[in-house]
């Protein structure tokens, strides 16, 4: 199935340019267009994020991404469901086998409700009730996910707060179950994310070829 990023922000392991290392920001259809070595159509219409751990990252971080992220925030009460789910695989993951795949994200601060992880072979989540909490809820989603493997995972919130996020994987399921954002999430603005982050930070040593790439098969992101 042809999956439409046009519209969507990428961002990408490339600086900005010469003089600006931080990681360079532009639409889906500029990154397909420009940047083909880290953002590319396959033959299938399928979308292929490739994030080399060595790279531009965003502002004071050593780690990096190409991850897709959703042009415009909401407010949990500006629909009656938010729905994010993303059909993919990892075809390759950088020296700690630690990825971040999936993101429920918040605007201006680095602490988002939830993260899920490839980490070693397993789905994992990480889940913030409040508001800036200082450290997730770590749980394990789903065990024995091989790279290679198509697997699907799917946010899904309500304007209430209620929240759960599931995985599949060659007919194996797992599921968060019922989370709760608190009430101050309620003033806050999110978006959805998905792609490749890496969870390891580069150094003068890393190797070139270390890294990690994922190919996102299926994405749809509703708001109803």
């Amino acid at each position: 199935m042809a999956v439409n990023i046009n519209n969507l922000t990428i961002t990408t392991p490339v600086a900005t340019s010469t003089t600006n290392p931080v990681a360079l920001e532009l639409t889906g259809a500029e990154a397909l267009a420009q940047y083909p070595s880290v953002v590319t159509e396959l033959s299938d219409g399928s979308i292929q994020f490739t994030a080399p751990t060595k790279g531009a990252s965003s502002k004071s971080t050593h780690r990096t991404r190409c991850e897709w992220k959703e042009a415009s925030y909401w407010s949990l009460a500006s629909a009656a469901e938010h729905i994010n789910m993303q059909e993919m695989m990892l075809t390759k993951v950088n020296s700690a086998q630690k990825v971040v795949i999936s993101q429920l994200h918040v605007k201006d601060d680095d602490s988002p409700p939830v993260k899920v992880f490839w980490s070693k072979g397993n789905i994992t989540l990480g889940f913030r009730e409040t508001f800036n909490q200082a450290t997730p809820a770590n749980t394990t989603l789903l065990k024995g996910v091989p790279l290679g493997a198509k697997f699907t995972i799917t946010l899904r919130v309500l304007a209430s707060g209620a929240l759960t996020v599931t995985a599949s994987c060659n007919g194996k399921a797992g599921s968060s179950g019922n989370l709760h954002m608190d009430s101050s999430w309620r003033s806050s603005l999110l978006n959805f994310h998905g792609g490749v982050y890496n969870q390891v930070d580069y150094t003068d040593a890393t190797p070139a070829d270390d890294g990690s790439i994922c190919i996102v098969s299926n994405l749809s992101l509703t708001h109803d």
